[in-house]
């Protein structure tokens, strides 16, 4: 059973910066796929940005695009999201996902595994 659990959240300005990391344990990490979703109040799970198991590959949303930047460390079994010029409209859950393919996906359902998310909210 692979356990993910993000850390990193917290309330920032505007314009401000976060940094989110997600361990994993349970499974072989660096083979796998991973990806950052968010879900604001009251509107559909959103991909963000993901990475592939070699870490050689990425596809990122645009409205992050030159802001939020993902890497992974395989020997930690850690993911990042490297997150600035923060905007209101970035406040968020933010979650982590595994999926059981090494290339990335956009759609959430094409992971397997979730953490329980960690909140960001993006102050005016």
């Amino acid at each position: 059973q692979v356990q993910l659990v993000e850390s990193g959240g917290g309330l920032v300005q505007a314009g401000g910066s976060l940094r989110l990391s997600c361990t994993a344990s349970g499974r072989t990490f660096d083979n796998y796929a991973m990806g950052w979703f968010r879900q604001a109040p009251g509107k559909e799970r959103e991909f963000v940005v993901a990475i592939s198991g070699s870490g050689l590959s990425a596809n990122i949303a645009d409205s992050v695009k030159g802001r939020f930047t993902i890497s992974r460390d395989n020997a930690k079994n850690t993911l990042y999201l490297q997150m600035n010029s923060l905007k209101p409209e970035d406040t968020a859950v933010y979650y982590c996902a595994q999926r059981r393919q090494r290339a990335v996906a956009i759609d959430p359902l094409e992971y397997d595994y979730w953490g329980q998310g960690t909140q960001v909210t993006v102050s005016s």
